[in-house]
């Protein structure tokens, strides 16, 4: 019996790193970053069960403290026009999206996005992602390329906090930049820089030049992101005009693709009492077998226990116990007698 422990032990550890596995079906990015006082849209991706079930978004670590913020049953949840958090479901594609507009530094932190399941023997099923409003600025393409006479733009954005900042653009390593004026903007023959004070503003380099290839500086007060330009050769004498962008390594991230990112959801997908009920089964099967080897010895022979209860003693011998149970056995009625 003993040789079987380390064995069921060693399945019942299996069982338990199985767990998450089997529960995990709600996917999600596990951490975000957008500049304050831009929107956000979040991806929750489910398996297909969960299609006609209500989906919502909390904001908490743990479900039993999460907030709820919106969910797909809520008319008003699921009209962008009536509230800063809006959720929308798309069972086609097995996805349901939340938007979050106007981001302030107080809404960085920990949220769900969750199906409701409800009963007594099942969680909902849930991931939780974390989201971290910033301060700063980032680049929509922080590589731009043109033909030669054609002409690229530039979107630099920028935190609520450097609204009413002065805007500039520099060539780098020539610190005669170009800054907006009052009105928010600059045009020149050249370049036209355009501050629309909600947190973006446009740079226009016109007429490209081969001598405008290079790095660009856009700043918002104190802050600025790196931009590289690059111009080509126009072929030919035709006249073309090509503009292309690879993507940027940013911190903002508004427009999310539609992937898949696997996050620890096993943390919040089963009821905690799944792998506590194992393990402490697990513990009272060990006790008992624990206790049943100690006790065999002892109820091999009922003669033998009862004459170790009626002398206090053991001996070795069993003949010599049975001895001491015969005779006290005649002397009992004795004893009774005085």
């Amino acid at each position: 019996m003993s040789g079987n422990m380390p064995r069921l032990f060693l399945l019942t550890l299996g069982i338990l790193s199985w767990i998450p596995v089997f529960l995990c079906k709600i996917t999600t990015e596990e951490e975000l970053a957008v500049l304050e006082g831009r929107s956000l849209t979040i991806p929750c991706h489910y398996e297909p069960q969960f299609t006609g079930y209500v989906k919502y978004w909390c904001q908490g670590r743990t479900r039993e403290f999460c907030t709820s913020i919106a969910q797909t049953d809520d008319l008003q949840s699921t009209d962008p026009s009536e509230g800063k958090v809006s959720i929308f479901d798309d069972p086609v594609q097995l996805v349901f999206t939340v938007t979050m507009n106007d981001l302030k530094e107080d809404d960085s932190g920990w949220y769900m996005c969750g199906v409701k399941i409800g009963g007594v023997w099942s969680a909902d099923d849930s991931a939780f992602t974390h989201i971290n409003v910033i301060h700063g600025m980032s680049i929509v393409n922080s590589r731009v390329s043109g033909e030669e006479g054609s002409s690229v733009t530039v979107e630099c954005l920028y935190s609520e906090k450097y609204r009413e900042s002065e805007k500039k653009w520099c060539r780098s390593g020539d610190w005669n930049c170009l800054l907006t004026g009052s009105d928010g903007g600059y045009d020149d023959a050249s370049v036209a820089i355009s501050d629309d004070r909600t947190g973006a503003f446009t740079v226009t380099l016109k007429k490209l030049q081969m001598r405008d290839t290079g790095w660009y500086w856009c700043f918002a007060g104190q802050q600025k992101m790196g931009v590289h330009v690059l111009v080509t050769e126009r072929p030919g004498a035709a006249t073309s005009v090509s503009v292309t962008s690879s993507p940027t390594t940013s911190q903002t991230v508004e427009h999310l693709p539609p992937k898949r990112s696997i996050t620890n959801c096993w943390h919040y997908r089963s009821p905690a009492w799944v792998p506590m009920a194992v393990c402490l089964t697990l513990l009272l099967l060990c006790v008992a077998m624990l206790v049943r080897k100690l006790w065999k010895p002892r109820m091999r022979d009922p003669l033998l226990r009862k004459a170790n209860v009626m002398t206090g003693t053991y001996n070795k011998d069993p003949g010599e116990d049975l001895q001491n149970v015969i005779i006290l056995s005649k002397d009992a009625p004795d004893r009774h007698m005085y």
